[in-house]
């Protein structure tokens, strides 16, 4: 004879996989219902990717047209630069000669 703890045991066994297996369907059930919203956000996010890159490729493009005239912006500034020495050394002794020669012009008024 099958003992009555023994019957409840089973009872309590087959109402677990029961219970498993419902929960298992249920999970599937979502992981199903979920699918195609994933696969929505993937297919946005690859779109997404798609206009990005295009739009890389624009700005590459920009920069590489850019490039040229900034290079001459950078040669000009140097010429620029150069051309303010000059004029700076060429001002100091224009200076000094103007300083030399109002000395000049204070001696001689001076003497005379």
């Amino acid at each position: 004879m099958i003992d009555a703890g023994v019957h409840q045991q089973l009872g309590t066994l087959v109402a677990e996989v029961k219970n498993l297996r419902e929960d298992l369907r249920r999970s599937e059930d979502r992981s199903d219902a979920g699918r195609p919203t994933m696969t929505r956000r993937m297919d946005e996010v690859v779109e997404r990717m798609r206009t990005l890159e295009g739009s890389m490729m624009l700005v590459k493009d920009d920069i590489a047209s850019m490039k040229p005239v900034t290079d001459d912006v950078r040669k000009w500034k140097l010429m620029g630069m150069g051309a303010l020495g000059v004029i700076g050394m060429a001002g100091a002794a224009l200076g000094v000669t103007f300083a030399d020669a109002a000395r000049r012009v204070l001696m001689l008024t001076k003497a005379g």
